[in-house]
């Protein structure tokens, strides 16, 4: 969690497990209330721009993994792996009616991860960069090195969240 910048997030691999998190939290701190962010433009909405006008949001890049759903019937499914993007194949795709359900992004050169539809954040990865500094630095073990981490990590969230929602056309709010 980020009391500062008013955001909690969770490793939850499934959304019953987030709201259960999210249960708890609020039963656990009296007068707490808990609201799902969301954005103005749909991820899906937002990845198919940027997948078909080959341009990334600014302090994004697009990486080489997406997972194209069509919405018809035959609900048909095209996933990239490790595979370039900006190519007419995928533009046609998405012509075609096929939406976004997942897209790898890298924010900064500091923080991979795949963006869901459902604005989740997977497969996280901080670049090595992103904890130079903190392993030059004396410590007393391993607590140290591993609260160190936790603090770089919260960091690097807390300025890329309010990146990737003013991309997606700013926050609202939903219950």
């Amino acid at each position: 969690g980020d009391p500062a910048a008013g955001f909690w997030m969770t490793d939850a691999g499934s959304q019953a497990k987030a709201d259960g998190g999210r249960t708890w939290l609020i039963k656990a701190v009296d007068g707490l209330v808990v609201q799902l962010v969301d954005a103005q433009t749909s991820p899906a909405v937002a990845m198919s721009t940027w997948l078909s006008s080959h341009e990334a949001p600014p302090s994004f890049t697009v990486d080489r993994e997406c997972e194209l759903k069509a919405a018809d019937e035959s609900r048909a499914v095209v996933r990239y792996t490790r595979h370039a993007l900006d190519t007419e194949e995928v533009s046609q795709h998405i012509a075609m009616g096929k939406m976004p359900t997942r897209l790898a992004l890298t924010w900064n050169d500091r923080v991979s991860f795949v963006l869901t539809e459902a604005l989740q954040f997977k497969k996280i990865a901080f670049m090595e960069s992103v904890f130079e500094s903190a392993a030059a630095s004396p410590s007393d073990g391993k607590d140290d090195n591993f609260d160190a981490d936790v603090a770089i990590a919260t960091g690097e969230l807390r300025k890329l969240i309010p990146d990737l929602l003013d991309a997606l056309g700013g926050q609202t709010v939903a219950g």
